[in-house]
């Protein structure tokens, strides 16, 4: 046994948060590391779902929605609150990434009257760029495409509001919430965090940075199932003033009088909008069980460990065959990225052999560490398996 294979045996001997990958159902042939993009399921979710088809639905049919389907986007949402540093009340779950992003870009444009400027990261996620465009267009606002590293030039007394991503997808850099977050308050803006490929790895404190507004999706991170349904976040403090622009009935005050004119209802309600998706919804209920006994700092620290001995057996294994592009620091999310010119063919190949990343373009291998069920012995397994594809061509 080498020497890396050692150390990975002895690290996931002694790692606390083991006894937490029982809690997942996973093939024990397959090194999983795409967490970042769909999570892996918890053994639980099943049997949810099984109860809320056959007995929820199956026998109580109608009767259900006033038993705790109505409310579920709440009570689900204080069970994601505080893995994102949110009292009560602040969190709610509904609807997908993408349609909460343009709530709370429009929402944010209209607390800051008088601003015309939203600015974006340069880098962000695709569909981000796509919606901040669309809430520019609607509110006569402009669109202003920024590197994160250059808010200090780009922040005037016409941004209305910074939309930015915790960690990007491309690289697993991290970004500096608490210092990005006050340099758009000293400037008079608002700040939006999209959270996607931070919330279930990261310790984040959204109330004690005094965050406005955030979002994020609950399938990578947070094992809620393929197209899970996203949260939005509105600080109790602002939601008086919170006005988006998807006025469906799920955020009205009263939605089964069925009145003709809307009325917000008061609190984080007013952030729903459309009808919720039930069985993706109590799907993500049971999965976020898992997060009963866990502690955010472990995983961060687990996390951290993970990625930092997966970039060890890179370099060891790999030589400088490929370019590890995500910071060597504790500036990353739990992601590794490597460059090399044929990342697309390596992807397939890799997949083809049980380890399973993703391609992103035009030349970025991209690896996702979960620490509730991601061993050592899957680092080194992974990194073992490119080094043998890139040895042999």
């Amino acid at each position: 046994m080498s020497d890396l294979a050692e150390r990975a045996a002895k690290l996931d001997a002694e790692d606390a948060l083991a006894k937490v990958r029982d809690e997942f159902d996973l093939d024990p042939a397959v090194v999983y590391l795409d967490g970042n993009s769909l999570g892996a399921p918890p053994k639980r979710v099943a049997a949810r779902v099984e109860h809320v088809v056959r007995e929820q639905w199956g026998r109580r049919l109608i009767r259900s929605w006033p038993e705790g389907w109505w409310t579920a986007p709440e009570r689900v949402g204080e069970k994601i609150a505080p893995l994102v540093g949110a009292a009560p009340g602040q969190v709610v779950v509904a609807d997908s990434t993408s349609v909460n992003l343009f709530k709370a870009l429009v929402a944010a444009v209209r607390m800051n009257p008088g601003r015309d400027e939203i600015v974006v990261d340069a880098a962000t996620f695709p569909t981000d760029g796509y919606i901040a465009e669309s809430a520019a267009e609607l509110t006569g606002a402009v669109l202003r495409p920024v590197p994160p590293d250059a808010l200090d030039e780009a922040l005037s007394d016409r941004t209305a509001v910074v939309l930015l991503n915790h960690v990007d997808y491309r690289t697993g850099r991290l970004y500096d919430m608490a210092a990005a977050t006050a340099k758009a308050h000293a400037a008079g803006a608002k700040i939006v965090w999209d959270l996607c490929h931070s919330v279930g790895v990261l310790p984040i404190e959204l109330d004690a940075l005094g965050v406005d507004l955030a979002v994020g999706c609950t399938y990578k991170f947070l094992n809620g199932g393929p197209g899970a349904p996203a949260f939005i976040y509105v600080p109790a403090a602002l939601q008086e003033s919170f006005r988006q622009p998807l006025s469906g009935w799920g955020g009205h005050r009263d939605p089964f009088a069925m009145e003709a004119r809307y009325a917000p209802a008061p609190g984080i309600a007013r952030a729903r909008a459309g009808t919720p998706d039930i069985l993706s919804l109590l799907a993500l209920d049971a999965a976020l069980d898992v997060w009963r006994e866990v502690d955010l700092a472990d995983v961060r620290a687990k996390g951290l460990a993970l990625t930092g001995f997966f970039i060890e057996c890179v370099d060891e294994l790999t030589g400088d065959a490929v370019e590890v592009v995500t910071p060597r620091d504790h500036r990353r999310g739990h992601q590794v990225s490597l460059r090399h010119p044929d990342a697309e063919a390596l992807v397939a190949e890799l997949t083809a052999r049980e380890v399973i990343g993703d391609y992103r373009a035009p030349d970025v291998l991209r690896f996702g560490f979960a620490p509730l069920y991601v061993r050592y012995q899957d680092a080194h397994q992974a990194a073992t398996t490119l080094a043998d594809l890139l040895a042999t061509g």
